[in-house]
């Protein structure tokens, strides 16, 4: 029985740290996806963060971006630019896949198998995207933003830890 219990614990840690992160798009069926990333966007006042995930699919890959806003008629809308480490950008066109609830917006993008093999080398620098929406008072900030692949705002220079998130990782393992 004392064996028992940490072979329990082991297995049930195992299950955890291997269990798959999926992407939907309008009830299809769920893709295979990285950890949802939560890039720093220091010019957008209204949380400063946005959320990204990437996806693999048969026909290449999905971009998911989402970002909190102050009322339901603001959109993430037109394309989107990725900014690779290596200088490379990788343009997305808007195909109007979007989702709105709780106050998020979420759009999706596609990638060409081309552009996968680029992710899966190289990780990704920053998205370029622009915020639309209704003006009023007390409205969303709507423009153009660019989301910086960084885990903290702020560090030391003394600190040598890793700073950005390993994309082109995984998205390999996918």
């Amino acid at each position: 029985m004392n064996i028992k219990l940490p072979l329990f614990v082991l297995l049930l840690i195992s299950t955890i740290m291997t269990a798959q992160q999926t992407i939907t798009v309008n009830g299809s069926k769920p893709f295979p996806a990285t950890q949802e990333y939560t890039f720093i966007c220091e010019k957008y006042a209204y949380t400063g963060e946005t959320k990204v995930q990437i996806a693999k699919t048969e026909k290449g890959g999905i971009l998911k971006l989402s970002i909190a806003t102050a009322n339901d008629k603001a959109r993430i809308s037109g394309g989107v630019y990725v900014d690779l480490a290596n200088g490379d950008v990788i343009p997305c066109v808007d195909k109007n896949v979007k989702e709105s609830a709780d106050g998020t917006t979420t759009s999706y993008y596609y990638f060409t198998p081309a552009e996968i093999l680029k992710l899966k080398k190289t990780d990704i620098k920053s998205i370029r995207f622009i915020i639309v929406g209704g003006s009023n008072t007390f409205g969303n900030q709507t423009g153009y933003f660019t989301t910086v692949n960084k885990m903290e705002y702020f560090s030391t220079a003394y600190d040598t830890s890793k700073k950005s998130y390993d994309t082109a990782k995984e998205i390999s393992a996918l």
